[in-house]
């Protein structure tokens, strides 16, 4: 059943990997062709966090405005937006304009996925949703890595490897476009207030804000750093696929060690060990590639996973009614810190030096586990941390939809047989 499920959305599958391939390679891109056209650090970062202003307007935007034009019409344009983005900025090299483009590109790709994930959420049923999302999310991940590695063979000196990635948006259109013809319905979730959130679970809050802001800093200003060490154009996609390979292969693993003990033992030391490779890497220099590679896939490993176990880490202390709400808005908490991490990061390493990238990171990384550490001797864990699909989450803001439907589906056991919600255990206030 579900391998014929799979087949069946197959197409929209294959048009959204293709997505995460062009993603992958355009924030690597402009990093590398905007250290190579003089633009400064700082400036370069300022570049990346306009995409992440984009996606985070999208992400709030871009449903309201699909509903009055269809899903079908819109996503053509969207995906013709993305590609017009990348190609102004291959012809004109400013750094006003590739900020520009930025915003109009990370606005475009947040609604893409909005789109592709209620297209994904309204062909699957109960009994298979969390599977076939579990592939979606693969999938994605699957692509941002190759994207990195593709890269690694266009000189991004050139034309080509825009064109490329412009060309790889449109061809992406032709399974979607062709073989999907019903239009997904989407529902309004119940606003939560960040403050209950902050109540209720101040440590998923913080570790949400600090977690993309690291994954900011790393695809934003991470290419920059390995050029500044001395790494080719070529290591520096494999610095960059490491990363995401670990994050890849680790996520789910994780994800089951935090159902079966304390998730904020969990987190806690994911994001130690974190800090811990994120200063070894800021010794190690760039003579030594492959030793790099090795850490940076650990590093990829414990990092990744952190804003998969905030989010189910939040949901813990929560009931099913506000879950869906609280997902909204802790994607917008993350959003805000990725559009902080990547300037931040640049501005540090422009007036100070570039081995204060990975320094940075373990701050943050360190500031999440040691306040992790404190939440554990201040409260009790929760008395029934349930299983949770969102350990897969794609290191790329999933959109509203997306979150809200793995909620529903991870938590379907909790409704009771009169219709009432449960209040958990623990979830009424915070010592």
């Amino acid at each position: 059943m579900l391998r014929q499920q799979i087949r069946a959305v197959s197409s929209l599958l294959s048009t959204m990997t293709l997505i995460g391939l062009c993603v992958g390679m355009t924030s690597t891109l402009l990093s590398l062709r905007g250290t190579m056209e003089g633009f400064t650090t700082v400036t370069i970062g300022l570049i990346m966090s306009a995409y992440f202003i984009g996606y985070l307007f999208g992400a709030t935007r871009a449903p309201k405005d699909i509903r009055r034009v269809g899903y079908i019409r819109a996503f053509g344009g969207l995906a013709a937006l993305a590609s017009v983005a990348v190609l102004v900025q291959a012809i004109w090299i400013d750094p006003i304009v590739w900020l520009i483009m930025r915003f109009i590109s990370g606005f475009a790709i947040s609604a893409l996925f909005v789109i592709a994930e209620s297209w994904l959420n309204t062909m699957a049923d109960n009994r298979n949703r969390g599977a076939m999302l579990s592939v979606y999310l693969v999938l994605i991940y699957g692509g941002l890595v190759v994207g990195q590695l593709i890269l690694g063979f266009a000189d991004p000196a050139t034309f080509v490897p825009f064109a490329i990635i412009a060309l790889l948006i449109n061809v992406s259109l032709i399974p979607i476009l062709a073989t999907i013809t019903v239009e997904p319905t989407t529902h309004e979730a119940k606003k939560v207030p960040l403050k209950l959130l902050l109540e209720q679970a101040p440590l998923g809050i913080v570790t949400a804000f600090i977690m993309q802001a690291c994954s900011a800093m790393f695809y934003g200003v991470g290419p920059v750093y390995a050029t500044a060490i001395g790494l080719s154009v070529t290591q520096v996609t494999i610095f960059m696929a490491a990363f995401l390979f670990g994050g890849m292969v680790l996520q789910t693993p994780v994800g089951l060690l935090s159902d079966r003990f304390d998730r904020r033992v969990v987190l806690a030391f994911c994001a130690l060990t974190s800090a811990v490779l994120a200063l070894i890497l800021a010794q190690i220099p760039g003579t030594q590639p492959v030793l790099i590679y090795a850490v940076m896939i650990a590093l990829g490993g414990s990092l990744l996973p952190l804003y998969s176990l905030a989010m189910a880490h939040t949901n813990d202390y929560l009931t099913k009614d506000q879950m869906i709400g609280a997902t909204g808005a802790i994607v917008k908490v993350g959003g805000i810190g990725a559009i902080v991490g990547a300037p931040l990061a640049a501005v540090l390493m422009q007036f100070g030096s570039m081995n204060l990238f990975f320094v940075l990171m373990a701050v943050f990384t360190g500031t999440v586990s040691i306040y992790a550490f404190y939440r554990i001797t201040q409260r009790a864990k929760a008395s029934d941390q349930m299983h949770s699909p969102l350990m897969g989450i794609a290191p790329a803001q999933p959109s509203e939809e997306l979150l809200a439907s793995l909620v529903e589906e991870a938590n379907e056991d909790f409704d009771e047989p009169d219709g009432n919600i449960p209040v958990k255990p623990g979830s009424g206030s915070v010592v």
